[in-house]
Protein backbone atom coordinates (compact mmCIF):
# COMPACT_ATOMS: atom_id res chain seq x y z
CA UNK A 1 0.00 0.00 0.00
CA UNK A 2 2.88 2.17 0.64
CA UNK A 3 3.87 2.09 -3.44
CA UNK A 4 0.54 2.84 -4.18
CA UNK A 5 0.59 6.16 -2.01
CA UNK A 6 4.01 6.81 -2.93
CA UNK A 7 2.70 6.39 -6.82
CA UNK A 8 -0.22 8.67 -6.36
CA UNK A 9 1.92 11.38 -4.72
CA UNK A 10 4.05 11.39 -7.89
CA UNK A 11 1.40 11.67 -9.94
CA UNK A 12 0.00 14.50 -8.14
CA UNK A 13 3.27 16.06 -8.70
CA UNK A 14 3.50 15.37 -12.10
CA UNK A 15 0.51 16.96 -12.19
CA UNK A 16 0.93 19.94 -10.18
CA UNK A 17 4.49 20.64 -11.78
CA UNK A 18 3.01 20.59 -15.15
CA UNK A 19 0.53 23.17 -14.53
CA UNK A 20 3.02 25.33 -12.62
CA UNK A 21 4.76 25.59 -15.97
CA UNK A 22 1.66 25.97 -18.42
CA UNK A 23 0.97 28.98 -15.89
CA UNK A 24 3.78 30.32 -15.70
CA UNK A 25 4.12 29.79 -19.61
CA UNK A 26 1.04 32.03 -20.47
CA UNK A 27 2.54 34.75 -18.06
CA UNK A 28 5.40 35.10 -19.97
CA UNK A 29 3.36 35.85 -23.07
CA UNK A 30 3.08 32.48 -24.74
CA UNK A 31 -0.04 31.58 -26.77
CA UNK A 32 -0.41 27.96 -25.65
CA UNK A 33 2.03 25.33 -23.97
CA UNK A 34 2.02 21.95 -24.98
CA UNK A 35 4.17 18.42 -23.13
CA UNK A 36 5.39 15.08 -25.07
CA UNK A 37 7.31 12.45 -23.39
CA UNK A 38 11.25 12.89 -25.14
CA UNK A 39 11.97 9.72 -27.34
CA UNK A 40 12.59 8.88 -30.52
CA UNK A 41 9.92 10.39 -33.69
CA UNK A 42 9.04 7.07 -35.27
CA UNK A 43 7.04 8.84 -38.20
CA UNK A 44 8.70 11.38 -39.00
CA UNK A 45 12.20 9.13 -39.85
CA UNK A 46 11.60 7.90 -43.06
CA UNK A 47 9.47 10.80 -44.29
CA UNK A 48 13.14 13.50 -43.33
CA UNK A 49 15.00 10.60 -44.72
CA UNK A 50 13.16 10.67 -48.04
CA UNK A 51 12.70 14.68 -48.22
CA UNK A 52 16.90 14.65 -47.85
CA UNK A 53 17.33 11.62 -50.54
CA UNK A 54 15.04 13.68 -53.23
CA UNK A 55 17.70 16.82 -52.57
CA UNK A 56 14.42 18.92 -51.39
CA UNK A 57 17.03 20.75 -48.95
CA UNK A 58 18.74 22.19 -51.77
CA UNK A 59 21.96 23.92 -50.28
CA UNK A 60 20.82 23.80 -46.52
CA UNK A 61 23.43 21.16 -45.64
CA UNK A 62 23.04 21.47 -42.20
CA UNK A 63 19.70 19.58 -42.59
CA UNK A 64 21.71 16.79 -43.35
CA UNK A 65 23.74 16.84 -40.24
CA UNK A 66 22.83 15.31 -36.40
CA UNK A 67 20.25 12.84 -38.85
CA UNK A 68 19.98 10.73 -35.37
CA UNK A 69 19.67 14.04 -32.67
CA UNK A 70 17.04 15.63 -35.10
CA UNK A 71 14.63 12.60 -34.35
CA UNK A 72 15.59 11.84 -30.81
CA UNK A 73 16.34 14.95 -28.19
CA UNK A 74 17.15 12.15 -25.67
CA UNK A 75 20.67 11.81 -27.94
CA UNK A 76 20.62 15.82 -27.79
CA UNK A 77 20.05 16.73 -23.70
CA UNK A 78 21.38 14.25 -21.55
CA UNK A 79 18.55 12.53 -19.12
CA UNK A 80 16.18 14.52 -21.05
CA UNK A 81 12.57 12.98 -20.25
CA UNK A 82 10.10 16.08 -21.32
CA UNK A 83 9.70 18.70 -24.52
CA UNK A 84 7.80 21.53 -23.88
CA UNK A 85 6.79 22.93 -26.92
CA UNK A 86 5.80 26.79 -27.09
CA UNK A 87 4.37 29.01 -29.57
CA UNK A 88 4.37 32.84 -29.79
CA UNK A 89 2.51 34.41 -31.92
CA UNK A 90 4.00 37.15 -34.95
CA UNK A 91 0.86 38.45 -36.14
CA UNK A 92 1.58 42.14 -37.08
CA UNK A 93 -1.74 45.17 -36.50
CA UNK A 94 0.04 46.83 -39.81
CA UNK A 95 0.88 45.79 -42.90
CA UNK A 96 3.46 47.25 -45.75
CA UNK A 97 2.20 49.43 -47.93
CA UNK A 98 0.91 48.16 -51.00
CA UNK A 99 3.45 49.26 -53.65
CA UNK A 100 6.60 47.73 -52.08
CA UNK A 101 8.97 45.11 -52.25
CA UNK A 102 7.46 42.17 -49.32
CA UNK A 103 9.06 41.26 -46.64
CA UNK A 104 7.98 38.05 -44.24
CA UNK A 105 5.41 39.11 -41.61
CA UNK A 106 8.12 37.11 -38.82
CA UNK A 107 10.93 39.67 -39.85
CA UNK A 108 8.97 42.65 -39.38
CA UNK A 109 10.62 43.02 -36.08
CA UNK A 110 13.52 42.40 -33.22
CA UNK A 111 14.94 38.94 -34.29
CA UNK A 112 12.82 36.15 -32.65
CA UNK A 113 16.05 34.06 -31.92
CA UNK A 114 16.79 37.03 -28.96
CA UNK A 115 13.35 37.74 -27.80
CA UNK A 116 11.66 33.87 -27.68
CA UNK A 117 15.45 32.99 -26.05
CA UNK A 118 14.94 35.40 -23.03
CA UNK A 119 11.70 33.80 -22.21
CA UNK A 120 12.59 30.18 -22.38
CA UNK A 121 15.36 31.50 -19.72
CA UNK A 122 12.85 32.87 -17.52
CA UNK A 123 10.49 29.75 -17.82
CA UNK A 124 13.63 27.84 -17.19
CA UNK A 125 15.00 29.56 -13.82
CA UNK A 126 11.07 29.50 -12.97
CA UNK A 127 11.16 25.36 -13.08
CA UNK A 128 14.48 25.48 -11.20
CA UNK A 129 12.74 27.95 -8.70
CA UNK A 130 10.00 26.37 -7.98
CA UNK A 131 10.44 22.13 -8.70
CA UNK A 132 14.38 22.63 -8.10
CA UNK A 133 17.11 20.60 -9.38
CA UNK A 134 16.07 20.47 -13.36
CA UNK A 135 18.07 20.67 -15.68
CA UNK A 136 17.31 21.17 -19.71
CA UNK A 137 18.16 22.94 -22.58
CA UNK A 138 16.33 26.17 -24.93
CA UNK A 139 15.78 25.61 -28.50
CA UNK A 140 14.95 28.14 -31.34
CA UNK A 141 15.29 27.38 -34.46
CA UNK A 142 18.98 27.52 -34.16
CA UNK A 143 19.72 22.97 -33.18
CA UNK A 144 18.66 20.04 -34.94
CA UNK A 145 15.22 19.56 -33.31
CA UNK A 146 11.50 18.88 -35.71
CA UNK A 147 10.16 21.73 -33.92
CA UNK A 148 6.83 21.27 -35.67
CA UNK A 149 6.83 17.69 -34.84
CA UNK A 150 7.07 18.08 -31.17
CA UNK A 151 4.44 20.97 -31.10
CA UNK A 152 2.17 18.48 -33.56
CA UNK A 153 2.83 15.66 -30.62
CA UNK A 154 2.27 17.99 -28.04
CA UNK A 155 -1.57 18.85 -29.31
CA UNK A 156 -0.61 22.55 -30.30
CA UNK A 157 -1.82 22.15 -33.59
CA UNK A 158 -1.48 19.68 -36.85
CA UNK A 159 0.98 19.99 -39.48
CA UNK A 160 -1.13 21.60 -42.62
CA UNK A 161 -0.60 20.65 -46.01
CA UNK A 162 1.71 23.75 -46.76
CA UNK A 163 4.29 22.16 -43.60
CA UNK A 164 3.33 24.41 -41.30
CA UNK A 165 1.61 24.19 -37.69
CA UNK A 166 -2.04 25.41 -37.81
CA UNK A 167 -4.50 25.74 -35.15
CA UNK A 168 -8.55 26.48 -35.77
CA UNK A 169 -8.06 29.51 -33.09
CA UNK A 170 -5.11 31.05 -34.48
CA UNK A 171 -4.18 30.56 -38.05
CA UNK A 172 -0.43 30.13 -38.05
CA UNK A 173 1.60 32.72 -37.82
CA UNK A 174 3.17 32.38 -34.54
CA UNK A 175 7.17 31.19 -33.67
CA UNK A 176 7.78 27.71 -32.35
CA UNK A 177 10.28 26.93 -29.28
CA UNK A 178 11.22 24.40 -26.65
CA UNK A 179 12.68 23.05 -23.27
CA UNK A 180 14.19 19.87 -23.15
CA UNK A 181 13.83 19.17 -19.58
CA UNK A 182 14.51 15.95 -17.54
CA UNK A 183 11.43 16.11 -15.74
CA UNK A 184 8.75 13.64 -15.81
CA UNK A 185 5.29 15.65 -16.59
CA UNK A 186 1.79 15.02 -17.61
CA UNK A 187 1.75 14.66 -21.74
CA UNK A 188 -0.43 16.07 -24.05
CA UNK A 189 -2.24 14.28 -27.35
CA UNK A 190 -2.29 15.06 -30.89
CA UNK A 191 -5.06 17.07 -32.07
CA UNK A 192 -6.59 15.91 -35.47
CA UNK A 193 -6.18 17.02 -39.38
CA UNK A 194 -8.55 20.29 -40.33
CA UNK A 195 -6.77 20.58 -43.75
CA UNK A 196 -9.78 18.74 -45.36
CA UNK A 197 -10.07 19.21 -48.85
CA UNK A 198 -8.96 22.59 -48.75
CA UNK A 199 -5.96 23.19 -51.22
CA UNK A 200 -5.67 26.87 -51.07
CA UNK A 201 -1.89 26.71 -50.04
CA UNK A 202 -0.66 24.28 -52.84
CA UNK A 203 -2.94 26.07 -54.96
CA UNK A 204 -1.60 29.73 -54.21
CA UNK A 205 2.08 28.94 -53.91
CA UNK A 206 4.03 30.86 -56.80
CA UNK A 207 6.80 28.34 -57.58
CA UNK A 208 4.78 25.16 -56.78
CA UNK A 209 6.86 24.35 -53.94
CA UNK A 210 4.23 22.33 -52.24
CA UNK A 211 4.35 18.95 -55.09
CA UNK A 212 2.26 17.40 -52.64
CA UNK A 213 0.17 17.70 -49.92
CA UNK A 214 2.15 18.17 -46.78
CA UNK A 215 5.50 18.00 -48.76
CA UNK A 216 7.41 21.22 -49.10
CA UNK A 217 10.29 21.64 -52.00
CA UNK A 218 12.50 23.63 -50.46
CA UNK A 219 14.59 24.10 -53.24
CA UNK A 220 11.42 26.14 -54.64
CA UNK A 221 10.74 27.77 -52.22
CA UNK A 222 10.67 32.12 -51.91
CA UNK A 223 11.65 31.96 -48.39
CA UNK A 224 14.48 29.69 -49.52
CA UNK A 225 15.70 31.80 -52.16
CA UNK A 226 15.54 35.00 -50.63
CA UNK A 227 17.14 33.99 -47.12
CA UNK A 228 19.06 30.51 -47.58
CA UNK A 229 20.76 30.99 -50.78
CA UNK A 230 23.82 32.72 -50.97
CA UNK A 231 24.77 32.75 -54.82
CA UNK A 232 22.72 34.03 -57.21
CA UNK A 233 18.72 33.19 -57.81
CA UNK A 234 18.15 30.78 -60.22
CA UNK A 235 16.09 31.69 -63.56
CA UNK A 236 13.47 29.43 -62.79
CA UNK A 237 12.28 31.86 -60.26
CA UNK A 238 12.05 34.91 -62.57
CA UNK A 239 8.49 36.38 -62.54
CA UNK A 240 7.20 34.13 -60.16
CA UNK A 241 8.33 35.88 -56.90
CA UNK A 242 5.47 38.39 -56.24
CA UNK A 243 7.54 41.30 -54.78
CA UNK A 244 8.97 39.21 -51.91
CA UNK A 245 12.36 40.12 -51.00
CA UNK A 246 12.50 38.39 -47.80
CA UNK A 247 10.43 35.21 -47.44
CA UNK A 248 7.22 34.46 -48.15
CA UNK A 249 3.93 34.48 -46.91
CA UNK A 250 2.02 33.29 -49.38
CA UNK A 251 1.11 29.81 -48.54
CA UNK A 252 0.50 31.19 -45.01
CA UNK A 253 -2.15 34.18 -46.18
CA UNK A 254 -4.54 32.56 -48.25
CA UNK A 255 -4.99 29.50 -45.60
CA UNK A 256 -8.78 29.57 -44.13
CA UNK A 257 -7.33 28.97 -40.74
CA UNK A 258 -5.50 32.67 -40.45
CA UNK A 259 -8.69 34.43 -40.84
CA UNK A 260 -8.51 34.01 -37.04
CA UNK A 261 -5.04 35.70 -36.87
CA UNK A 262 -4.75 38.01 -34.03
CA UNK A 263 -2.34 40.85 -33.66
CA UNK A 264 0.64 39.85 -31.25
CA UNK A 265 1.10 41.68 -28.01
CA UNK A 266 5.06 41.42 -28.11
CA UNK A 267 6.43 45.38 -28.26
CA UNK A 268 9.62 44.12 -29.99
CA UNK A 269 8.08 42.34 -32.75
CA UNK A 270 6.84 46.04 -33.67
CA UNK A 271 8.32 47.12 -37.10
CA UNK A 272 10.02 49.74 -37.77
CA UNK A 273 8.36 52.94 -39.56
CA UNK A 274 10.31 52.95 -42.28
CA UNK A 275 9.74 49.10 -42.71
CA UNK A 276 6.08 50.11 -43.48
CA UNK A 277 6.78 53.18 -45.36
CA UNK A 278 9.09 52.61 -48.14
CA UNK A 279 8.32 52.14 -51.47
CA UNK A 280 9.49 49.59 -53.95
CA UNK A 281 11.97 52.80 -55.16
CA UNK A 282 12.94 53.66 -51.70
CA UNK A 283 13.85 50.09 -51.20
CA UNK A 284 15.87 49.78 -55.05
CA UNK A 285 17.95 52.88 -53.78
CA UNK A 286 18.40 51.39 -49.90
CA UNK A 287 22.04 51.90 -48.82
CA UNK A 288 24.24 50.02 -45.92
CA UNK A 289 23.64 52.86 -43.69
CA UNK A 290 20.09 52.58 -43.71
CA UNK A 291 19.78 48.50 -44.02
CA UNK A 292 21.62 48.71 -40.77
CA UNK A 293 19.53 51.59 -39.39
CA UNK A 294 15.89 49.65 -40.42
CA UNK A 295 17.09 45.88 -39.88
CA UNK A 296 19.42 46.69 -36.58
CA UNK A 297 18.42 43.75 -34.83
CA UNK A 298 16.52 41.83 -37.63
CA UNK A 299 16.04 38.66 -38.88
CA UNK A 300 16.57 40.34 -42.10
CA UNK A 301 20.05 40.75 -41.06
CA UNK A 302 20.84 37.04 -42.08
CA UNK A 303 20.95 38.19 -45.66
CA UNK A 304 23.49 40.96 -44.70
CA UNK A 305 22.99 44.11 -46.92
CA UNK A 306 24.48 42.60 -50.32
CA UNK A 307 22.44 39.41 -49.94
CA UNK A 308 18.82 42.08 -49.37
CA UNK A 309 19.95 44.01 -52.76
CA UNK A 310 20.30 40.79 -54.88
CA UNK A 311 16.75 40.06 -54.13
CA UNK A 312 15.90 43.53 -54.67
CA UNK A 313 17.66 44.12 -58.16
CA UNK A 314 16.15 40.71 -58.78
CA UNK A 315 13.09 41.60 -58.43
CA UNK A 316 13.26 45.12 -60.48
CA UNK A 317 14.54 43.31 -63.32
CA UNK A 318 10.87 41.21 -63.21
CA UNK A 319 9.33 45.15 -63.50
Amino acid sequence: MENLGGCSQELKNKTKNTTLIKTEAARLGFLSCGISKAGFLEEEAPRLEAWLNKNMHGEMAYMENHFDKRLDPTKLVEGSKSVISLLLNYYPEEQQREDSFKISKYAFGTDYHFVIKEKLRGLLHFIQEEIGDVHGRAFVDSAPVLDKAWAAKSGLGWIGKHSNLLTQKVGSFYFIAELIVDLDLDYDHPVTDHCGSCTACIDACPTQAIVNPYIVDGSKCISYATIELKNSIPASFSNHMEDWMFGCDVCQDVCPWNRFSKSHKEPLFNPHPELLSKSKKEWEEITKEVFNEIFKKSPVKRTKYEGLKRNIDFLSREE
